[in-house]
């Protein structure tokens, strides 16, 4: 009997019969959809901090999250119905129930850890921070961590519309929320579409101390009116900011309004960043705006 020589004909055969097995069975290990029972499961994440880890929560609601990271001991989880009654993810940094609150609302796509490192400064400095989940939000890369926007995965899982302006409940009902719980009124902060909704629900309303508008914009005039003749009228305190190239746009908003010592628009000497995102560490130019941000704050004592 002559040897088996392995020719290129036979090794192509022996190839393909393998990998079509290897994905046979790929597929019939596939985990299938289970009981929505309570789960936790830690997964370590690839980045800087090697001790930061994703802790992904499953309930009757889907999949939630909180994180463990360096930040972790300077907040508690908190949740709370929108107007609509969607539970709202948020975390709360606090200091004690007499100190100034500030409500963080972060921009599109993104979701409350945009504040993960500003929050802590302002817990340092005395303030009580909310960083809310709205329901037009998303997923953001956290220092190679991923955590996700809880509320707009319920509000998705519910079939809820998720546009800007569907997150406008979800900001009334935070204010709402931060002022019976403390039982003064707050410091309103926005960033990008936020931040125009801050201006919309801050500049009218008694259970709001001030507002904070990183990068605002006339976005909702056909559906809520002018941002213009809301800024030239209010006498409230606020701090509106942006990157040097969006400075002009800002200017229209405000137009020929007299400010007072408490009506601020700060205008970076770097290109600055669109958003709070501009106050990150890793971001140029971001103390020269931590500084104009905190003499805002102590003119408010």
């Amino acid at each position: 009997m002559k040897p088996f020589i392995m020719n290129k004909l036979h090794l192509t055969v022996l190839i393909n019969f393998f990998c079509l097995a290897l994905f046979t069975t790929s597929c019939e290990t596939t985990t299938e959809d289970k009981p929505v029972d309570t789960t936790t499961t830690t997964t370590n994440a690839s980045n800087d901090n090697s001790s930061a880890n994703l802790v992904v929560q499953i309930d009757s609601t889907g999949v939630l999250d909180s994180i463990q990271n360096k930040h972790s001991s300077a907040y508690e989880r908190v949740q709370f119905p929108s107007l609509d009654s969607l539970l709202i993810d948020a975390n709360y940094y606090p200091v004690s129930p007499t100190a100034p609150t500030v409500l963080l609302c972060h921009q599109a796509r993104w979701n409350k850890y945009e504040y993960d490192s500003i929050a802590v400064v302002l817990q340092e400095k005395g303030y009580n921070c909310l960083a809310t989940d709205q329901r037009s939000g998303g997923i953001m890369n956290l220092d190679g961590i991923h955590p996700i926007n809880a509320t707009y995965q319920r509000a998705t899982a519910a079939g809820l519309p998720t546009e800007y302006l569907d997150a406008e409940q979800d900001i009334i009902a935070a204010i709402d929320y931060l002022y019976t719980k403390n039982q003064q009124a707050i410091i309103l902060w926005g960033s990008s579409y936020s931040s125009t909704l801050a201006l919309y629900n801050g500049l009218n309303n008694d259970k709001v101390a001030a507002v904070i508008s990183f990068s605002p914009g006339n976005y909702f005039s056909d559906q809520k009116g002018s941002l213009i003749p809301l800024i030239e009228a209010s006498t409230k305190p606020f701090f509106i900011t942006s990157s040097k190239e969006e400075a002009e746009g800002i200017q229209n908003l405000i137009q020929s309004k007299t400010l007072s010592s408490q009506q601020v628009q700060f205008i970076p000497e770097a290109d600055g960043y669109h958003g709070s995102r501009a106050l990150w560490a890793s971001k140029v130019g971001h103390e020269e705006y931590w500084t104009a941000l905190i003499n805002f704050l102590e003119s408010l004592k």
